[in-house]
């Protein structure tokens, strides 16, 4: 974890309700949470089935899946044999039902089931955290523009707390819904959020360079994803186009205080999991030293754990955070173009999204905001 002293740009509440990310807390809450999970097939659905079965306050009631009504979870995802979340019975979707057995809901659903589900959720009493891009974009015509689907919930966009726990952790406490970030969003905005905020960035567009692993792609059969596709290759995909690109120029507008676009180049790398994401930024003044820099970045995020400022010289990899919640950044100044150079390495299925929606749930229910999130990344 980066030392520094702490910084006055975000509200102390913000800081507050983040602080002891490392999973300690000053009491425990009289009881556990009870949650439910609706998709429990895919990679998301699979992740949360993975932390939610060690979680230490939250329990899986309620596992959703169309397709695999009645079959035990642990013959899905034999991962979780031997545990007490894998011998839950698949159910197929009955909102009542969810809300008699469950105080926070879980959608692992594509983008365009979310939204009446949400809905019709939130009308039962129940707190709802999506995975999906329904609640991502606060624009209804910029979510339709680039999702090629009407939005029929736009006040529920409104309300929604995007869920990037170090930004908006104050929000989270006690939220009702919260819109989960997209992945590469994630990478892209913690690498970001000091130099916009503290100023430092030029009037460019932020160049934003990423690759990730196949599992960001999905569980569905696709002949992109398939192994003899991927295996010993490299490619881009999405120049231009990728649905991710409002999300990051939204988030990052309203951390500059104005309005900004991005350039956003994705890659398929042939790993199944992570994000290393190469983030070039013009700096307003060329002559700031590197070292001013990582004391921004170092104060910024001096009590997040998950964050991790890496030593000067040192650069990110993905199997330094495979299976955790840390996101790694590296920092460079090319002295030549007057350039900062971001390097930013998270898990996609974790830290970019099921890890990350089981901390907006600590805090939406009030527990420690890393309670069952202490992992350690797996290596080799």
């Amino acid at each position: 974890m980066a030392a520094g002293k702490k910084s006055g740009s975000r509200p102390d509440a913000a800081r507050s309700a983040t602080a002891g990310i490392s999973g300690r807390a000053d009491s425990r809450p009289a009881s556990k949470v009870r949650v439910g999970l609706v998709g429990a097939t895919g990679y998301t659905g699979m992740e949360l089935a993975r932390l939610l079965a060690a979680h230490p306050f939250m329990f899986l009631t309620r596992a959703v899946s169309r397709r695999e009504e009645g079959r035990a979870l642990a013959d899905l995802h034999p991962f979780l044999r031997g545990t007490a979340a894998g011998e839950l019975p698949v159910s197929a979707l009955d909102p009542e039902e969810l809300a008699r057995a469950c105080d926070l809901v879980f959608l692992a659903v594509p983008h365009g089931a979310a939204m009446s589900l949400a809905a019709d959720l939130l009308r039962r009493g129940l707190r709802v955290l999506d995975l999906s891009a329904d609640f991502r974009l606060r624009d209804k015509a910029v979510y339709e523009r680039w999702y090629a689907t009407e939005h029929t919930e736009p006040e529920l966009s409104a309300e929604a707390v995007y869920g990037l726990p170090e930004l908006h952790g104050a929000e989270l406490v006690g939220a009702r819904l919260t819109a989960n970030p997209g992945c590469y969003p994630t990478g892209a905005i913690l690498g970001l959020y000091p130099a916009l905020k503290n100023g430092i960035a030029g009037n460019s567009p932020p160049i934003i360079d990423a690759k990730s692993g196949v599992s960001g792609a999905g569980r569905e059969a696709k002949v992109g994803s398939l192994f003899s596709e991927v295996s010993d290759n490299f490619k881009a995909y999405g120049l231009g186009t990728h649905r991710h690109t409002p999300e990051i120029e939204q988030e990052l507008s309203r951390i500059a205080g104005r309005p900004l676009t991005v350039s956003f180049s994705p890659h398929l790398l042939p790993v199944n999991r992570g994000i290393l994401s190469t983030i070039y930024v013009d700096l307003k003044s060329p002559d700031i030293p590197l070292r001013d820099i990582r004391a921004l970045y170092a104060e910024a995020y001096a009590d997040r754990a998950f964050v991790r400022l890496l030593p000067e010289g040192a650069l990110p990899d993905l199997r330094s955070v495979r299976g955790s919640m840390y996101c790694d950044i590296g920092l460079v100044k090319d002295e030549r173009t007057g350039r900062l150079i971001i390097v930013t390495c998270i898990d996609n299925m974790c830290r970019g999204a099921s890890g990350q929606a089981v901390a907006c749930a600590n805090l939406m229910c009030g527990l420690p905001p890393a309670a069952g999130l202490g992992l350690i990344p797996l290596v080799p």
